[in-house]
């Protein structure tokens, strides 16, 4: 654990506290993603639905995947994406 107070070890925990940050970010926009798959499943379904509505779900779902693996990157560099 602490050597004695060293200002790494505080370092450390702000790091810790920024990583669990990081990773509960993550899973919200895992959780968002998965609920956006299933809505527009459900929408395409729907023999009347929206074509412009249907298209935004699925750009919305893009950018949180784009995002998703951006914030993956950033909790773990040194896996080659």
């Amino acid at each position: 654990m602490s050597d004695g107070g060293n200002d790494d070890d505080f370092g450390a925990v702000i790091g810790d506290a920024s990583r669990v940050a990081l990773q509960q970010r993550i899973v919200a926009l895992k959780l968002e993603h998965r609920d956006l798959d299933t809505a527009i499943e459900r929408l395409a379904l729907d023999p009347t639905h929206d074509e412009l509505q249907l298209r935004r779900l699925k750009r919305r779902k893009l950018l949180l995947k784009d995002q998703i693996a951006r914030l993956e990157r950033q909790l773990d560099p040194d896996v080659l994406a």
